[in-house]
């Protein structure tokens, strides 16, 4: 099965292309700058080096149309055509309550992330607008929506809840949401297999440190707690976002700043955090170039910005009852040795020890106490894909078998011209994948066949062997 990850943004695109078989990358690339006559673009698949190039991307549109360009380019694609893809993945932001799994976009799928624009004004539109471009240009295929705070919708009330009037909730959804939940649940996962347990039997903390930062409190898989809220903008100090803050400090600034909403909105979220206090940069590298060359306020963003994370530390092992792991990802968990370090001082009176050496060496474990502390990258693409696979294969998943009576009543209830399209797909796909074919045909005509009746079809033309019918 090959699925074809999107993450589009307001002017970006990042796309890769999966080979699930191995779950290999087949080729990947970014479009930057769309609707200018100087967009960019680069993307490596074929050949090891990135391929870079300035062209005129108008739109969205032009800007998928350029990715499916690029797959089936006889000099630097890695497929002969589009119907070789099974599936598209996209990275969709805020699901609300409405969204607790990827789902198997349709029409009332959009309109829920509609719905949740408001929630993440500078997020979801920008994801609906691939989602509706890769429908427009790709109509064939299943595409599934993958939200980042699905991982964290199983959290109770007493952690997602905040201490408004309850009706602020039960009227607007005002309530703690998370983010950054495909990584956090990738990385959970990853850490039960170093630590070769059962994720259901692990209490973790994990670390989602970059220019936007998280923590989350996962107890047996499921998310408990994490540290951003309504928006990406509560909790950590991030690289231009404040993070947690005194309610009353926003009007206050209001009337003394004589500032609009949206001005003060602008202010917390992109020249706050790191940028803000250092007065330098967002750029953890630069920020310890910059201390280490004595800049006070430099070393005063650093040393912030440990706190914090530390602080959510303790308060989660407290709150999990228990800890077994504390796990770092993202660019500055994952690079930032000296930072680990320093988030990792005054814990050991909860069983974590850093081992100073495999820190340094940027091995996976790198403590030597009783909780285990692991780096380890996390793969958003990669996880938006295995639940696109998910999605895909339940849509043909076969039941008990039918019976025989039921089984022609459903093969009879097919046209001459969906045979057809049967036909086409499987000349289209050939790949001997029976669930995902009945998938694409169930989206493309519209109908819910079972899989036992596509084969019966195509056996019944000689296209399939008796024994497939097994797949």
């Amino acid at each position: 099965m090959k699925i074809l990850v999107l993450n589009c943004g307001s002017s970006s695109l990042k796309f890769q292309l999966f080979d699930m078989q191995e779950e290999k990358v087949l080729l990947k690339g970014l479009v930057e700058k769309i609707g200018s006559s100087r967009a960019m673009l680069t993307f490596s698949g074929r050949q090891p080096a990135p391929i870079r190039d300035v062209l005129e991307i108008a739109n969205h549109e032009k800007a998928v149309r350029i990715v499916m360009d690029i797959l089936t380019h006889p000099d630097h694609g890695v497929i002969r055509s589009i119907s070789e893809v099974d599936a598209v993945g996209h990275r969709t932001v805020h699901g609300g309550e409405e969204f607790s799994d990827a789902a198997l976009i349709t029409p009332e799928v959009i309109q829920a992330v509609e719905r949740c624009v408001p929630f993440a004004p500078l997020h979801n539109p920008a994801n609906i607008m691939g989602i509706l471009m890769a429908r427009k240009l790709m109509p064939d295929l299943p595409q599934v929506a993958v939200f980042d705070t699905a991982f964290h919708s199983h959290m109770p009330r007493i952690s997602y809840l905040y201490g408004l009037p309850f009706e602020m909730y039960e009227k607007h959804g005002i309530r703690r949401y998370g983010f950054h939940g495909t990584s956090h649940g990738f990385v959970a996962q990853k850490a039960a297999e170093v630590l070769g347990k059962p994720l259901a039997k692990l209490k973790l903390i994990t670390c989602h440190l970059g220019n936007g930062s998280s923590i989350a409190a996962i107890d047996g898989g499921v998310s408990v707690d994490t540290s951003m809220g309504f928006t990406p903008l509560e909790g950590l100090v991030m690289g231009t976002r404040c993070g947690d803050l005194d309610p009353a400090v926003v009007g206050f600034i209001q009337e003394r700043e004589r500032l609009s909403p949206q001005d003060v909105d602008s202010l917390m979220n992109k020249r706050s955090g790191l940028l803000g206090i250092s007065g330098v940069s967002n750029d953890m590298r630069e920020l310890e170039e910059e201390a280490g060359r004595g800049n006070e306020r430099a070393k005063l963003a650093l040393e912030i910005f440990c706190l914090r994370v530390r602080k959510y530390i303790g308060a989660y092992a407290a709150e999990l009852g228990g800890l077994d792991g504390v796990v770092f990802t993202g660019g500055i968990g994952e690079n930032a040795v000296a930072i680990r370090g320093r988030i990792l001082e005054h814990l050991e009176h909860l069983g974590i020890k850093l081992d100073p050496a495999a820190n340094q060496t940027r091995q996976a474990l790198i403590s030597s106490g009783r909780v285990k502390v692991l780096v380890i990258p996390t793969n958003e693409e990669l996880a938006i894909a295995r639940e696109t696979r998910v999605v895909v294969q339940g849509l043909s998943a076969r039941p008990e078998a039918m019976n025989s009576v039921d089984l022609e009543r459903e093969i009879a209830a097919l046209g001459v011209e969906e045979r057809r399209e049967l036909v086409l797909l499987w000349a289209e796909s050939r790949s001997g994948d029976l669930a995902t074919l009945t998938a694409r045909f169930n989206n493309r005509l519209k109908v819910a066949v079972n899989q036992q009746a596509v084969h019966r079809l195509l056996a019944g033309m000689g296209l399939l062997e008796a024994e497939e019918c097994a797949r």
